[in-house]
């Protein structure tokens, strides 16, 4: 019964809750634990207070029953002697018990205290005082302490209690004072502290709300705006990863933006030149209007274009691929990458001399992404070289330099050589995508390198290429 109550008093308050806002929960909440700890402090407190009351009454009570029965002991026939002023209070009042099982009171006492067999008891074993809440013949409600003690004459000793009572009345109404200051001044509280609750929850959930408020605006009017940051708490770091997060999207928009008009312009060339060529053979097929040999010609050319077509359409698939990020770094020795990447250049470049020297550099990386990397670096330096020259690579601590034998690059080109789709005066009748030196960038990028662009002193192109390597305590660990 009392586990099935419980249940439905918590899917209630769960209902209660799952309608409200957050600052609306928080102010709930905060308002229903404040009115449980004002119930319990105040119930508690209330309590304590009543019987800390009540035992200093009876005290009291005990105290002047006492002297009473001390004088009655030595002298019965004074009884009458006690009036309501002698006994402290007007109200209060006086019988006396004996083991029979009469009682007797002032004669000047118009109301008395009821018999009972407690107070029987008393007079007669003598045993300890004893107090009980009684109502009297005018209908009050008295508290009531009844004292044993002994009349002893020459004749005979008499076994004797004395029955004091006060009314209950002034305990009451202290009580009900008590009650009435301690149930307003928790309604105040819960009160005041739920708003005080609101306040803060309102002041507290600001930074969500413009959290919220700029996701809003993303979604409705597509700007990545960034949000102020007003403090250094938790929501000030939450407020400025979704900034972070925003200037990441910014960029990722802008690197899109410029890939498809940079991929339209470029995939424009090649197709409207196929689009011309295919429209040849077609008209030829229907009017034999080519000479003899131009329509070999022409699928050569056709060939060429899809082949150029087919590289650039790759190469902006590894631009834009994101799968090395995906992909756990593992140990690489990029002594054994470089080798496989020069053996991939001279097949391209068979009248090109190598010279490689190389070291034991070992870093965390994607080899297949890095071979790709490196291989573009050799075939910009074959691209450039004469006949018979000679490409020198080098790798020394995590640093591949690469020096070929062209002409080198120009000053006003340095600055742009990494870009996308960029080409030099120089490289406007080699082959190529323009998109080689942009993959070298982004995969060194991605590996938390750096590459560089100079001309060597002694003359030619030098490509510098750095990655961090391996650190000493993360190699030991490996080969623990």
């Amino acid at each position: 019964m009392i586990s099935s109550l419980w249940v439905r008093l918590r899917r209630g308050f769960s209902r209660l809750l799952s309608g409200q806002s957050l600052q609306g929960r928080i102010a709930l909440l905060t308002g229903v634990s404040v009115a449980l700890a004002v119930i319990v402090v105040g119930g508690a407190g209330f309590i304590v207070a009543r019987l800390s009351l009540q035992d200093q009454l009876d005290r009291d009570l005990t105290r002047i029953a006492q002297q009473v029965a001390s004088q009655l002991a030595t002298d019965p026939s004074t009884l009458d002697n006690y009036t309501a002023e002698s006994l402290g209070t007007s109200s209060a009042l006086l019988s006396v018990v004996s083991a029979s099982g009469t009682s007797d009171h002032p004669s000047a006492q118009t109301a008395t205290l009821p018999l009972t067999s407690g107070q029987i008891a008393i007079a007669r074993l003598q045993s300890d005082s004893a107090a009980e809440t009684l109502i009297a013949s005018n209908g009050v409600e008295y508290r009531v302490m009844t004292v044993p003690f002994v009349s002893s004459s020459e004749s005979a000793t008499t076994y004797m209690a004395v029955a004091y009572g006060r009314p209950m009345s002034s305990l009451q109404s202290t009580l009900s004072a008590m009650w009435s200051v301690m149930v307003v001044a928790g309604l105040l509280g819960v009160v005041s502290t739920t708003i005080a609750a609101m306040w803060a929850a309102r002041a507290v959930l600001t930074p969500v709300r413009r959290l919220s408020t700029a996701v809003k605006n993303v979604t409705q009017t597509d700007q990545l705006n960034p949000i102020r940051i007003y403090g250094r708490d938790d929501l000030g770091e939450l407020t400025q990863s979704f900034n972070t997060m925003l200037k990441s999207l910014q960029q990722s928009r802008e690197q899109q933006r410029q890939l498809i008009a940079d991929a339209g312009h470029e995939l424009r060339t090649p197709l409207t030149s196929m689009r011309t060529n295919v429209e040849l053979l077609v008209a030829d097929e229907r009017s034999g209007m080519l000479p003899p040999g131009a329509r070999a010609d022409i699928l050569s050319d056709v060939a060429a274009q899809l082949g150029e077509f087919t590289a650039l359409v790759g190469d902006l698939v590894a631009l834009t691929r994101d799968d090395h990020l995906q992909r756990p770094h593992e140990p690489v020795m990029l002594a054994d990458v470089v080798h496989a990447s020069v053996a991939r250049a001279q097949r391209r470049g068979p009248g090109i001399e190598f010279e490689v020297a190389t070291d034991g550099s070992e870093i965390m990386g994607d080899p297949s992404t890095l071979e790709r990397a490196i291989t573009n670096l050799l075939d910009n330096a074959v691209k450039f070289s004469p006949a018979n020259g000679k490409v020198r690579v080098r790798l020394e601590e995590g640093v591949i330099t690469v020096i070929d034998a062209g002409p080198g690059i120009a000053e006003d080109d340095l600055p742009h050589i990494f870009d996308r789709f960029y080409r030099s005066d120089r490289a406007r009748n080699t082959p190529g995508t323009g998109l080689g030196l942009s993959i070298v960038a982004h995969t060194v990028e991605a590996h938390h390198g750096t590459v560089r662009a100079s001309n060597h002193p002694d003359g030619g192109a030098q490509f510098t290429m750095r990655l961090p390597l391996v650190a000493l305590h993360e190699t030991a660990d490996e080969d623990e």
